[in-house]
């Protein structure tokens, strides 16, 4: 049975009133103290971005099983290593790409997978924020570190469209080649750390064509200055046989479009043609017999315990979990391509 042995941070102050407010038996100031510890079996890394790959590296060579935030790595060549010591050391790893685990984005794959979707022709993403506009905003620092590119590699690429490329390819399949442009709309910020104003090196915005391996086509937005837009993360896949699309504001429902007959491609009577809003709350859908009756609807820290009870059902069944970190990797040279291919402003291939 999991229990919360032990947490770490640097600040010791405040990683012991986090231990006593939820209940861990112990609490570490350094993480190689956490590793070598012989009651820890897993490593939950939620560590800033550049911590990643040190981390994974040493709790792999101590045979822990390890979860990790997105993304996996600065880049991907540090993914590549990371991927190479879990492999090389067998131990059950995941990353937490948690929308796969709501409920109506699975219903989504369930229905691509029961060919109600068909042939997939566009793939369209945006995931928009608007909480770095005031020029005011500092970069740096415990709170503001996803501002500076030294600690999380890049802006929204690595920090929303890693969500966006994952939820992608879940649905639609690998990524075969991006071409993009990014944009930094403030290029000066106080840095909290050196209390110096430096240079944003991060990327603010991100637009970016795609095209897939089943040869549909992909439009992918991201930024953090679309004022009035707090999470908006959306998808619509469109296919021959019918569409469906996803809002993460209202992630209850799930749009569907049902043009044609999956089993026999005949098209449905004209007058029960138009979207259609499924609420994902029946025992039938996804996950949610695991929760209340049909009707009420569950909260965005469910997807973390969704994609928790996973992979704890994965060791008992010994059938590895997705995404794994090979999946993140995935993802990872997808945001690396996007991001070469904005400094170069050519098309970038998917290796």
């Amino acid at each position: 049975r999991p229990v919360l042995q032990a947490c770490c941070a640097r600040n010791e102050e405040k990683i012991r009133a986090f231990a006593e407010k939820w209940g861990y038996a112990s609490y570490e100031t350094d993480w190689r103290k956490l590793i070598e510890r012989d009651d820890i079996d897993l490593i939950d890394i939620g560590s800033p971005n550049n911590t990643h790959h040190d981390i994974v590296l040493a709790a792999a060579e101590a045979g822990k099983m390890i979860l990790c935030e997105k993304p996996l790595a600065m880049n991907a060549a540090e993914a590549e290593a990371m991927v190479a010591a879990v492999e090389k050391a067998g131990v059950p790893n995941m990353v937490w790409f948690n929308y796969r685990r709501v409920p109506a984005i699975s219903l989504a794959r369930q229905l691509i997978d029961e060919g109600r979707i068909g042939r997939p022709f566009h793939y369209r993403a945006t995931y928009l924020q608007d909480w770095t506009i005031a020029t005011d905003v500092p970069q740096g620092g415990a709170a503001l570190w996803r501002l500076d590119a030294k600690v999380a590699g890049s802006g929204v690429t690595g920090d929303l469209l890693a969500h966006s490329i994952d939820t992608a390819e879940w649905l639609n399949g690998p990524i075969r080649s991006v071409v993009a442009k990014t944009e930094t709309f403030v290029k000066e910020r106080l840095h909290q750390e050196t209390g110096k104003v430096e240079p944003v090196e991060i990327d603010d915005a991100c637009m970016f064509l795609a095209v897939f391996e089943n040869g549909s086509m992909g439009t992918f937005e991201s930024t953090r200055y679309a004022r009035g837009r707090k999470n908006y993360n959306t998808f619509e896949l469109n296919g021959d046989r019918g569409s469906v699309f996803f809002d993460l504001e209202d992630p209850q429902y799930l749009d569907y479009f049902r043009y044609a007959d999956p089993e026999t491609g005949k098209k449905v009577e004209d007058h029960l043609t138009g979207w259609s809003r499924i609420h994902v709350t029946n025992f039938e859908h996804p996950y949610m017999d695991k929760y209340w009756v049909p009707g009420c609807t569950i909260g965005y820290e469910h997807t973390f315990i969704n994609a928790l009870a996973d992979f704890l059902e994965s060791l008992e069944t010994g059938q590895p979990v997705q995404p794994d970190f090979r999946s993140g990797l995935r993802t990872q040279k997808v945001c690396d391509a996007v991001l070469e291919s904005a400094r170069t402003g050519q098309w970038v291939e998917i290796t």
